[in-house]
This record gives C-alpha cells, sequence and structure tokens, in this order.
C-alpha cells in the first residue's frame, strides 16, 4: 500500500515524503538483461535473479520477466524500477537478445524495437550507432567478458538491445531534437538512479549543446519552459537543433556553455523565473528559490515609483502582481529584470558567451529584453 501511493504521487507530480528509494539506470537493466541470457545460452538456465556488480560496487539483483532459448540465441528482459524517482522509462521492459557474434569481433551492439539510432554528430556515439551510451556499454561488455572467462567462452556476441513501447516513451524526452530517431537512448553512468537528481535531464542539456556545437550553430536558445521556447523560436526563427531545454537548471546550463562555448546564447523566460536569476539564483525550482518581491519593490523605487505603489509592491502575493503593478504606471520593469538577469549570467559564464535575456508573457509576448549583440 505505501509503495502504491508513493507512485500516485510520482504519477502525479508530486515528489513522495520520507526517505526516496533508489533505482536502477536503463543501462543497469540493459546490462542484467545481457548477462542472464548470455549464460542460458552457455549453460541453457537462466539464472534468476540475475546479479551485476555496479561500477560504485553496488551489487543489485534482477528478476527476470521474460526468458527465451533457441538454438544460437537466448533472451531475457528486466522490468526497470526506477525507484522514487519520476523517471519516463520507470516499470518499462528492458530485454536483451543475444547471439553468437563471428570470432573476434567481440561484442557487437545492436538497436532492436524502442532503442534509438543516432543521426546527428556530436553525441559520444557515431552516426549510425545505436543509442546505448558509453558507460553501459562498457558495464555490458565487462559482464560479458566474466561470463565468458568463467564457462571458456570466446565472448563474441551480438547484443541486441530492445524496449517494447520506446519509441512512443522517447517523445517524452530530447531524444528526437537530439537527432536520435526510432526510440530511447540506454543510459547511465553510475547504474543507480538518485530519485529527483533530474540527472536525465541535465544530460539531455549537455547532449543538446553538443549537438548544436557539431552543427556548427552559431545561435542557441535555452528556455525555461515551452511557452518562452516556442516564443524565443518563432522570434529568431529558430531550428530545433538550435534550442535547449534548460528548465530550471540555469546553473548547470552556464557550467556546460562555459566549458563547451556557442557564439550566442539567448535565455528566455517567463517573468517571476527570471526574475528569480536576475537576483543570482541558478536553480529556479520552486523548492530551491524564491522571488525576491522586496528587491522587485526597490527597481519599482529606482524607477520613480511613488511610495504608497512601492510599498504595495513590497506586499504583493507574488512576481506577476508586482509586474502589473508596473505595467499599469508604463514603468518597464521586465526591462530591468532582463538586464539584471543577464549580468548574472554573463558573469557565470565568464566571456565564453555572448548573452541576451528575453522575457515572455504567458502569451508568448515580448515584455522584456536585454540585448546582447
Amino acid at each position: 500500500m505505501k509503495q502504491a501511493r508513493r507512485d500516485r504521487e510520482r504519477q502525479m507530480g508530486r515528489k513522495p515524503t520520507g526517505e526516496l528509494r533508489r533505482g536502477w539506470t536503463t543501462g543497469a537493466c540493459a546490462a542484467a538483461a545481457t548477462k542472464a541470457a548470455y549464460v542460458a545460452l552457455l549453460t541453457g538456465r537462466f539464472p534468476d535473479p540475475v546479479a551485476i556488480r555496479l561500477p560504485g560496487g553496488e551489487q543489485p539483483r534482477f528478476d527476470l520477466a521474460e526468458t527465451g532459448l533457441r538454438a544460437g540465441q537466448a533472451v531475457a528482459a528486466v522490468v526497470k524500477d526506477a525507484g522514487d524517482d519520476p523517471d519516463v522509462t520507470h516499470g518499462a521492459l528492458v530485454r536483451a537478445t543475444v547471439r553468437r557474434g563471428e570470432s573476434g569481433t567481440g561484442v557487437m551492439f545492436i538497436a532492436g524495437d524502442g532503442v534509438g539510432v543516432v543521426t546527428r554528430p556530436g553525441l559520444a556515439l557515431a552516426v549510425g550507432e545505436p543509442a546505448i551510451n558509453p558507460a553501459p556499454r562498457r558495464l555490458i561488455r565487462e559482464l560479458v567478458a566474466e561470463v565468458a572467462r568463467d564457462w571458456g567462452d570466446a565472448g563474441d556476441l551480438e547484443v541486441t538491445i530492445s524496449i517494447p513501447d520506446g519509441e512512443t516513451l522517447a517523445r517524452r524526452t530530447a531524444n528526437g531534437r537530439l537527432g536520435i530517431v526510432g526510440g530511447l537512448s540506454i543510459l547511465g553512468t553510475s547504474g543507480v538512479v538518485i530519485p529527483y537528481s533530474c540527472a536525465s535531464w541535465i544530460h539531455s542539456i549537455q547532449r543538446g549543446i553538443d549537438v548544436a556545437r557539431a552543427a556548427g550553430l552559431s545561435h542557441v536558445a535555452a528556455a525555461t519552459g515551452s511557452t518562452s521556447e516556442r516564443a524565443v523560436q518563432a522570434w529568431y526563427g529558430l531550428a530545433d537543433v538550435a534550442l535547449i531545454d534548460m528548465g530550471d537548471f540555469v546553473g548547470g546550463t552556464l557550467k556546460y556553455l562555459r566549458r563547451h562555448p556557442i557564439p550566442r546564447v539567448t535565455l528566455a523566460g517567463g517573468f517571476a523565473k527570471l526574475a528569480k536569476l536576475a537576483a543570482g539564483h541558478l536553480d529556479l525550482h520552486s523548492s530551491r528559490s524564491t522571488v525576491d518581491l522586496p528587491a522587485l519593490a526597490e527597481l519599482l523605487a529606482e524607477r520613480g515609483a511613488a511610495g504608497e505603489l512601492v510599498a504595495h509592491a513590497r506586499d504583493a502575493d507574488s512576481a506577476n502582481q508586482v509586474l502589473e503593478l508596473a505595467q499599469g504606471i508604463g514603468l518597464p520593469l521586465a526591462d530591468d529584470v532582463a538586464l539584471r538577469a543577464r549580468r548574472v549570467v554573463l558573469g557565470q559564464l565568464d566571456g565564453a558567451c555572448s548573452v541576451e535575456a528575453m522575457i515572455f508573457d504567458r502569451d508568448g509576448m515580448l515584455i522584456g529584453h536585454a540585448k546582447g549583440w
């Protein structure tokens, strides 16, 4: 009952209360399924549950949800458990099919149903390769080598990883924008899912920057939400590959851009989000930062607003209420916030990129702009 309640909370977008349960990445699941299938190919028996050792020393055990064995081929699958993380692949079936490969070829990876293929340069994998990331590949190869030693086999295998419904699930990820077509990516550096660490989101931000750089783009837009993203794309006529779904992770985005710069960067968002950034917050999530209403009131005072209006702003219920007060008397508060937000960003980038900040309202109209070029 307790876990069912936590699952419902996660599905509704609410963070479960109490100590959060960790889970396992798609990479760990694919590795476990591969090991089970390879053992069965050699012995005729599936280890169930199957145990693997992760890079950090954890030794999880996975129950097999599916098995199949016929001449020259073995199939095993596990159900991904992401713990209490709101992972899009939680509950997905991760299947490995192993067949003997040609002598001396080692482990060859194939994208099965629901696993994507790389179509754009800039990722850690070559164009045409299955979207099975380097760390899961390394883990799978290590496990294959371990089993091969134990049973005196050469370890030359074709490993096909598939995720039924993976192509549908991938529509809820950034894969299409990154040029990964046909399904999901097999991810995971440590093999462990840390609940609400948002590692997959930050990973997609970094890969989005990598792909934009590989495409030779000189201008990208990082947006806090879908409304501002659509608005800035229309404003400049940007291709999808130039859009970085930054969300609340301004700090992580800027840190990566500082090391991997792109000449021009537009930061786009709503008034409240950029008001947080203007105050120096680099994580804009509501649980980790709040709008400094007195600071917004002070901006109005600097613009010559009457004392009574400044007092109303200081006691306002929200950033947008302060904005309405400013707009009512024609003060460009959104421009001032954009300017301060741009200064914060420039300080983080240390000259790596030219920056502008754009603030859009809920209808996608530009209401604040700090130009950078």
